[in-house]
């Protein structure tokens, strides 16, 4: 996807994209490092995007890794289905508030790890609520959710659903990201 569609899909559903450019490398790198690959079974991404995390995660996973990709935009979704094949690879046009109706149907079980791209900052505190629970429930319980978000002020918001959280951050991205790891254990 060309950055041109990329701000065009921002100023179309701006509330549910979160920036105006795909996220860097740097960015990508550091969401993936809490990651360990060879002990992971499933692994959910939710809001991919142009896939600049999907293609990392391809990388580094372990062939009997199932990888989840939910992602809700049109767009995005059609063109992470052009670009992104793979066996392991399960692409769902969807919403992240059906984590577990999709792991269901997939017959996979809790996640080891869900990372998220999606602005929750930006949506409606009931959507936000509903998607936590969602990520929490479908963990296994040393799983991790590993999400960025463009403020520093979202410690509070994570705690009240995770034991630990930590914090991370790049300024090596446009504009520049907060890395929030959670965990119950």
């Amino acid at each position: 996807m060309s950055k041109r569609s990329f701000l065009k899909e921002f100023f179309k559903a701006n509330r549910m994209v979160g920036s105006v450019l795909p996220s860097s490398r740097f960015l990508s790198k550091r969401m993936l490092q809490p990651i360990v690959f060879q002990n992971a079974k499933v692994i959910v991404e939710l809001g991919p995007g142009t896939g600049v995390f999907t293609k990392e995660l391809l990388k580094q996973m372990q062939p009997k890794c199932h990888l989840v990709v939910i992602e809700l935009n049109d767009a995005f979704f059609n063109d992470l289905q052009l670009k992104l094949q793979a066996p392991n690879l399960h692409l769902i046009h969807g919403s992240a508030a059906d984590i577990s109706t999709i792991l269901e149907r997939l017959h996979l079980p809790k996640a080891d790890v869900i990372l998220s791209s999606l602005p929750l900052s930006n949506f409606p505190a009931d959507l936000r609520r509903t998607i936590l629970e969602e990520v929490k429930s479908n963990l296994q319980p040393d799983g991790k959710l590993i999400q960025f978000q463009y403020s520093r002020g979202l410690k509070k918001l994570y705690g009240a659903h995770f034991k630990q959280v930590s914090i991370d951050y790049t300024v090596l991205n446009f504009p520049p990201a907060f890395i929030y790891t959670c965990t119950n254990s």
